[in-house]
């Protein structure tokens, strides 16, 4: 997911970062070392953070991975914690900003100091604590960063002590493209993006691109702006060129009503989004009728028949009387490879545990198989899920 990019923020946070250095003395009572902390209560512990958007425009994401990560913490904690050592999470609210995520950032590796970082869910917010990650060579997990610029800067080069759970833009909007044109046998589509979201513009660019290169034929691309409400004239206008299928990137917030209005228009093809739909409060805002005949792709479905999916479902339920959506998998998901690589490692050095994460080869975790790319992509499938009364139904799973 991926907000906006806070670029700007780089230098004035390696000044901040120089300034708080040496200042940070753990939470009360205890003494910390590299990450790892003697508590007064006895016993080691592995200081990990949660750099998250707990409140805000896009808090039902961050929120969502807080409590898959308390479930995962809570269970290794459970089993003996990593090499023995129990984790100590300290969560951090970035308030769905981008300046906020990179003092949050700053706080956790120059305060806390923790051995790495988990968070942000978006990727504008994900993309602000990189330069403190590489100062500080703390390895960062986005569980559901899906912009390319998290792992990669704009000059190509790699981000050394940046990784994702979440698989990239691209790889949705060419999903997307290919659902539609060998599952749907649609040939003409419209596209309907947020104008303003470099998630939005690169998750159309890939569609536009592969739906083009499979035959179909784009009959409208229109555009709105986050924050919208009314959506009525520009659905009015793609309803004038009778699409088959609509491809509608962006997040809950406005596509909620964008299918809700779309539907009292009379516009009743299949519609479909990426992750950025994935929030019950869609349901909310659209209705469960109007997301009738509806498709998003996503990370994780309870009802994938492969894997540890099903027992994540049951143990999410069981802590909370929910079934989990895909950022509560992501952020579960963030912690386990998190452990897997520490363990690897034998150390809570920072760049041991980067280089474990980079060496990541087909690890199981709730949302499929993970292995790591040179640009620190995830190679990992894909799941595509209809929306059917208000419920997601499983439909059907995309291998990278």
């Amino acid at each position: 997911m991926k907000k906006s990019k806070f670029a700007s923020l780089f230098l004035a946070s390696s000044l901040l970062v120089g300034m708080l250095a040496g200042c940070g003395a753990g939470e009360e009572g205890s003494s910390s070392k590299g990450g790892e902390s003697s508590s007064a209560n006895g016993g080691e512990t592995i200081k990990i953070g949660a750099n998250l958007e707990l409140s805000g425009a896009v808090a039902s994401y961050g929120t969502s991975e807080a409590d898959a990560i308390d479930l995962a913490v809570e269970e290794i904690n459970a089993d003996g914690g990593i090499d023995g050592k129990k984790i100590e999470l300290i969560k951090v609210d970035n308030k769905s900003d981008a300046a906020e995520a990179t003092s949050a950032a700053i706080k956790l590796t120059s305060q806390d100091k923790v051995v790495a970082i988990i968070g942000a869910a978006t990727s504008g917010a994900s993309v602000a604590q990189v330069q403190i990650a590489t100062d500080t060579k703390t390895p960062m997990i986005s569980p559901s960063g899906t912009s390319t610029t998290v792992t990669v800067g704009d000059d190509g080069k790699v981000n050394p002590f940046t990784f994702r759970t979440a698989f990239i833009d691209p790889f949705q909007g060419t999903v997307a493209a290919n659902f539609a044109s060998n599952e749907l046998k649609v040939k003409t589509a419209a596209v309907y993006a947020d104008n303003a979201s470099d998630y939005a513009k690169g998750l159309a660019a890939s569609f536009i691109k592969d739906f083009e290169a499979a035959g179909g034929t784009i009959v409208a691309e229109e555009s709105y702006v986050a924050k919208d409400t009314d959506f009525r004239s520009t659905l009015t206008r793609i309803k004038s060129s009778n699409p088959e299928f609509v491809f509608i990137p962006g997040y809950y917030e406005e596509v909620g009503l964008i299918v809700k209005q779309a539907r009292e228009l009379g516009i009743n093809v299949p519609l479909m989004g990426a992750d950025g739909w994935d929030s019950p409060t869609i349901v909310d805002l659209a209705g469960a009728d109007a997301l009738n005949n509806t498709f998003i792709i996503t990370a994780y479905s309870a009802d994938d028949p492969d894997g540890k999916a099903k027992a994540f479902a049951e143990s999410f339920n069981k802590k909370y009387g929910k079934e989990p959506n895909s950022f509560n998998a992501l952020g579960y998901d963030s912690v386990y490879l998190l452990k897997d690589a520490i363990e690897r490692a034998g150390s809570t050095d920072g760049t041991k545990i980067k280089e474990a994460i980079e060496a990541t080869d087909q690890l199981e975790l709730v949302t499929g198989l993970y292995s790591v790319d040179e640009n620190h992509h995830p190679i990992k499938s894909a799941v595509i899920i209809e929306f059917v009364d208000g419920k997601q139904v499983f439909n059907t799973k995309v291998n990278p």
